[in-house]
């Protein structure tokens, strides 16, 4: 599903760029158009991505995920194939009407995957389980930007790129609406012992629980995690909405080496995640750290690492492509840490509310992600340009890596007594963190 949804999402990034390029595809009969508002019409998905996250979360945790992401995926899919129609009838306004809707059925993604990992996964295993559900998000821009380069540059042209995908969303629907669960109790393909394992370390309650508003907006654990989704998500977006554009205007790739150079960052992300997710998971169940540390750890790595390769990047020269791309390569793949930080950090703090809080920090950074490309058309006058670039460059630098020392200072990874857990569970994992803390001195001392 994240493979299929953030595919759609990026799909836009490359296939504007057909769209307004008459040299684009080598078939004359593909509509192309004078448009000169590609960044709005690339924000115009997260004008609808902000309105539902909270009642996805909300509903879903109360009454299961599974139908909302039936119906949402159902809608997005239409939407997407719509467009073709839409450009066709209504220029980019249809268009970017079409992007709204498909930003709106979106918003519940991310909320029900917290939902669905908070009542699916071992807590010794969340890090390693998050990595393979949330490495979909890089995988699904792997695919999307080469091939959709590859279509709009062919006789099919962009418009076909649409329908394909389109047709995968309905796809995945069918398969879904027969093999999907909202929880593990409702699953009629895995053993009792199997229930019994996953539901020992999750604990449940979320139907039962009324949600406690006035403790999570007082949690500064909470804060420092809203914090740096949001920065991150600022960082990430631009990338992923003006990358294409950049290696064009810019770097004066074609449209079938901008499809695959575009997509080089998100290979690095999504072969790291890997990485990143087992070994998070290895050193914090052999308490080489505490979850807590590990969680600072990883996402200091993503939001400094990425911050800092787009700092470099933003200082080289035109001529030097070869290391520019490396830097965006870094920029991206880098941030695959963030599996092992902020990603799975709304789980740590409140398995029962993760969707909640999921929602909570993504539809506030979606609502500033919408300025990142706004922000890149009233800079970026001369698309050419490699100096006005840069200032869009070191403002995501500074999104990724600020937020990221305020989660090393305040974040945690204990889950908090508004969850609903009792005095002696936070105790318990107080001990345990404290535990991991000695074996960590105890080995650097040993070496």
């Amino acid at each position: 599903m994240v493979t299929i949804a953030v595919g759609m999402r990026v799909h836009m990034s490359v296939a504007v760029v057909a769209m307004t390029d008459p040299k684009a595809s080598s078939n004359p009969d593909i509509p192309v158009y004078d448009w000169k508002n590609k960044s709005v019409i690339l924000s115009s998905f997260f004008w609808g991505y902000i309105c539902l996250q909270l009642f996805a979360a909300e509903f879903g945790r109360r009454y299961g995920s599974k139908p909302f992401l039936l119906g949402a995926m159902t809608i997005n899919s239409a939407a997407v194939c719509l467009v073709p129609l839409m450009a066709d009838k209504l220029g980019s306004y249809g268009v970017m009407g079409s992007r709204m809707v498909q930003g709106m059925c979106q918003g519940f993604v991310y909320p029900s995957v917290s939902n669905l990992l908070g009542r699916w996964t071992h807590i010794s295993e969340r890090s390693k389980l998050g990595s393979l559900t949330l490495a979909g998000a890089p995988f699904g821009t792997i695919i999307t930007l080469p091939v959709v380069g590859f279509i709009s540059a062919s006789s099919l042209g962009w418009p076909f790129s649409f329908y394909l995908y389109g047709g995968v969303g309905l796809l995945w629907v069918g398969i879904f609406a027969i093999f999907g669960y909202s929880t593990p109790a409702q699953c009629k393909n895995i053993s009792k012992k199997e229930k019994a394992y996953i539901e020992s370390s999750t604990n449940i309650k979320g139907q039962k629980l009324d949600v406690p508003v006035k403790a999570i907006l007082t949690s500064i654990p909470f804060w420092a995690l809203f914090l740096a989704q949001v920065g991150q998500i600022w960082g990430y977006n631009t990338l992923l909405t003006e990358i294409p554009n950049y290696m064009n205007k810019v770097m004066n790739f074609d449209m079938k080496s901008n499809g695959l150079l575009s997509a080089a960052p998100y290979a690095a992300c999504f072969f790291l995640s890997f990485v990143f997710g087992y070994t998070c998971d290895f050193i914090i169940n052999n308490k080489y750290v505490s979850r807590t540390a590990a969680r600072k750890i990883f996402n200091g790595i993503s939001g400094i690492g990425a911050g800092t390769s787009l700092f470099i990047l933003s200082f080289l020269p035109v001529e030097a492509k070869t290391l520019s791309v490396l830097m965006l390569v870094s920029a991206v793949g880098i941030q695959s840490a963030a599996i092992g930080g902020y990603q799975l950090n709304h789980i740590d703090l409140s398995p029962n509310f993760a969707g909640l809080l999921q929602s909570m920090c993504n539809s506030v950074g979606s609502a500033l992600s919408i300025l990142a490309p706004v922000t890149v058309q009233l800079v970026v006058s001369d698309e050419t340009n490699k100096s006005q670039w840069r200032i869009i460059f070191i403002l995501a630098a500074l999104m990724y890596s600020i937020p990221s020392i305020v989660f090393a200072i305040f974040g945690s990874g204990i889950r908090q007594k508004w969850d609903g857990s009792d005095d002696e569970e936070i105790v318990q994992q107080k001990i345990s963190e404290a535990r991991a803390k000695k074996v960590s001195v105890w080995s650097i001392m040993s070496l």
